[in-house]
């Protein structure tokens, strides 16, 4: 079985939990916190999900916090993360198709449990489309990152 990463913070924590027992029926689940409704900082649990990834651990990521919004931006500070906050079924393949998305990011206060189970199964099942222009852009964010990072 696949991978994944799973993260939340306080906002998300419901929902995390409530997402691991469905997926995992067919992903091995790599839980990096929170571990309960209490209060935590959304950064770090960004940050334990994108070194997960870094170090090769899964190749897909999801990550809630209460909008999605301060997640998604905490988890773009890291090399190699292109994640993106999806509340409907089409970004979240789209952006795997075409633009090689890794990390999804939900909001736990935005979406129900019934809307992102079919929005991480619209996530999962994508795959990176290499045509010529995604793999041009893609290269170009590459190049950006590593243009700021160094």
């Amino acid at each position: 079985m696949e991978n994944i990463i799973i993260g939340a913070d306080h906002r998300g924590f419901t929902l995390k939990e409530k997402l691991k027992v469905l997926l995992s029926k067919n992903y091995n689940i790599i839980d990096v916190g929170t571990g309960s409704e209490a209060s935590v900082d959304y950064p770090d649990i960004a940050e334990a999900l994108a070194k997960a990834i870094q170090t090769g651990a899964a190749k897909k990521g999801i990550l809630i916090c209460g909008s999605g919004v301060g997640a998604c931006v905490a988890a773009n500070k890291f090399k190699g993360i292109r994640a993106a906050i999806c509340h409907d079924v089409f970004s979240s393949h789209q952006g795997v198709e075409d633009d090689d998305m890794n990390v999804l990011c939900l909001g736990g206060g935005i979406v129900g449990e019934s809307l992102a189970v079919e929005i991480i199964n619209s996530f999962l099942a994508a795959k990176f489309i290499p045509e010529e222009r995604y793999v041009r852009r893609l290269e170009k964010v590459k190049k950006i990152e590593d243009s700021q990072r160094n």
